[in-house]
Order: structure tokens, then C-alpha cells, then sequence
């Protein structure tokens, strides 16, 4: 899947779910060592339980963060 990020240096989140386990996730554009970071971390991770730990994480002054809008992006997945 593909999701358009709203918010973020990130302007893109391709992710793979294999049933409810991430499988693969790859932001497009963004800090790359930090999205490349939280990918890995993810990686095999139930999606629940990323949303969980994702979900409401802000980047400075902004409302969202890449993290956060991984977690929206698996919640639509989900459908949520």
C-alpha cells in the first residue's frame, strides 16, 4: 500500500502487511535515519501494537511526525 503523508518532511509511506504483521515499510523522503529507524523497528511487528506506540507521536511544533502517520496509514489498512 501507499499513503499519502499529511503534515510531514515525509511526503509518502509504502508498506507491505502480511495479514496483521508488518512485513515491510519505506518512507519517501523525510530524516532518512530516522525513518529508516522506525521501519526496521516495525518490521514484524503486529500492527496494533505499532499503532499503539506510534500513534500521537508529535515532531517539534508540528501536530503529527512521520512515526505518527505510519500509524494513521495502518489504521486505514486495518480499517480503522
Amino acid at each position: 500500500m501507499v499513503y499519502k503523508t499529511h503534515g510531514t518532511c515525509a511526503q509518502a509511506i509504502e508498506f507491505e502487511l502480511d495479514g496483521d504483521t508488518i512485513k515491510n515499510v519505506q518512507f519517501i523522503g523525510g530524516c532518512s535515519g530516522n525513518t529508516q529507524g522506525v521501519a526496521a523497528l516495525v518490521k514484524g511487528m503486529k500492527a496494533e501494537e505499532a499503532i499503539s506506540k506510534l500513534e500521537g507521536i508529535r515532531c517539534g511544533f508540528k501536530p503529527t511526525s512521520c512515526p505518527d502517520q505510519l500509524a494513521k496509514a495502518l489504521k486505514e489498512a486495518l480499517g480503522k
